[in-house]
């Protein structure tokens, strides 16, 4: 069995005052179908109506520590404090960012198999 496959797209959007809302998706084919056709429901699309930033003097982009945004941020850049309405302006503005690992094989417990003979 393979272990350690990962893939964890997202939405990234860059604010005007360079601040950055990253908001994670179920599976990239659900996003491109919304872009398409607004009437597929938002659940469907992403992971959670969580969305994340990175913060700290040293801007990180997409990438580095997440954290979760206040509503105070929201509220700021988006002119309202309700996640569905940020989720929606950050899916329609963003870009999306792919990251996958590939799976790997190898040996799971050696010690379940057979005995090593060492002399």
């Amino acid at each position: 069995m393979a272990r350690g496959e990962a893939n964890s797209p997202k939405v990234h959007y860059k604010s005007s005052n360079d601040e950055d809302f990253v908001v994670f998706l179920d599976s990239v084919e659900s996003y491109q179908k919304w872009l398409g056709d607004k009437s597929v429901p938002l659940p469907q699309v992403v992971s959670s109506f969580k969305i994340f930033t990175t913060h700290g003097r040293v801007r990180q982009g997409h990438q580095g520590i997440l954290d979760g945004v206040s509503n105070a941020m929201l509220e700021n850049e988006f002119g309202t404090s309700k996640d569905e309405d940020a989720v929606f302006q950050i899916l329609e503005k963003g870009r999306l960012q792919e990251f996958s690992m590939p799976e790997r094989e190898g040996r799971k417990n050696d010690s379940k198999g057979g005995a090593y003979v060492t002399r």
